[in-house]
């Protein structure tokens, strides 16, 4: 099955899905259906499940078998892990650098770090043939960053909203239908944060469909018109951002009380 084959159909679903981590069950019984190329906010407190939802939806973690429980992928059950994540991006909720060769491997350049997401791997080892493509590719994904001026700079020697950058530029590589944020804005100051979003809508404009993990309401961008509330490992409600996103929602969600507010298209709580 190839990408063009996979355009139209539904990113994920999911129906009767348990998923343990050691020896205590954190997902239970999730029901859900996302579109290929929809833009959806799962928003929920600290510990609710949100970021093992994420580990599932990505083949990280394996739910619990049972009858009834199915797990689809761009319609797909089965899948080389290799070839699925040619089809999605994933930016994880890592701290800052871990998830780049430069974290580790102090003269790896932001070009190379990039490049390096073609294998997965840590860095780009003298054993991995890469390709003219994969360089024009890479180029391509930190344009689309606006991140060009950071090819030849170490990653160790970057910002945190640099390699952020860097980060979704390799997530970006192979050109994915769909994005997958586990709390995008960690770790970045405010004007990081805003250059973030602001990247992120441009994506989403372009048609690149996200799902965006986060307890902030800040992150969840204009163009997010659907939203998944997260508690106590199950989806407690999921819908239009209009019904969800609201102080009685959101203060029931989190057990305190939410106050929220508008600055032209954006939210803001406290």
């Amino acid at each position: 099955m190839g990408k063009d084959e996979i355009n139209s159909q539904t990113f994920l679903e999911m129906h009767a899905v348990n998923v343990a981590r050691g020896d205590r069950v954190v997902l239970h019984d999730v029901n859900l259906s996302i579109r290929a190329g929809e833009h959806v906010a799962i928003l929920g407190p600290n510990g609710c499940g949100k970021s093992t939802l994420i580990l599932a939806m990505t083949c990280q973690l394996y739910p619990i078998f049972q009858p009834g429980m199915l797990v689809r992928i761009f319609g797909r059950e089965r899948w080389d892990l290799t070839e699925l994540r040619r089809h999605f991006g994933v930016v994880t909720a890592a701290p800052m650098g871990a998830d780049l060769p430069g974290g580790r491997t102090a003269v790896t350049s932001g070009l190379d770090a990039v490049i390096a997401g073609f294998f997965s791997a840590s860095t780009l080892w003298p054993n991995l043939h890469v390709t003219d493509e994969m360089r024009e590719r890479a180029r391509e994904a930190l344009e689309r960053m606006e991140a060009t001026h950071l090819s030849a700079q170490l990653v160790g020697a970057m910002s945190a909203g640099e390699k952020r950058r860097i980060l979704i530029a390799r997530a970006l590589v192979h050109r994915p239908q769909q994005l997958l944020l586990d709390e995008p804005s960690n770790a970045l100051d405010l004007a990081a944060q805003r250059e973030l979003r602001e990247t992120l809508r441009q994506l989403a404009r372009e048609g690149t469909g996200l799902v965006m993990v986060t307890h902030h309401l800040g992150d969840i961008l204009p163009e997010i018109e659907r939203i998944i509330l997260m508690r106590g490992g199950r989806i407690v409600a999921d819908g239009p951002r209009e019904e969800l996103l609201t102080e009685p929602r959101l203060s029931e969600l989190f057990r305190v009380p939410v106050r929220i507010g508008r600055d032209e298209e954006w939210l803001h709580s406290w």
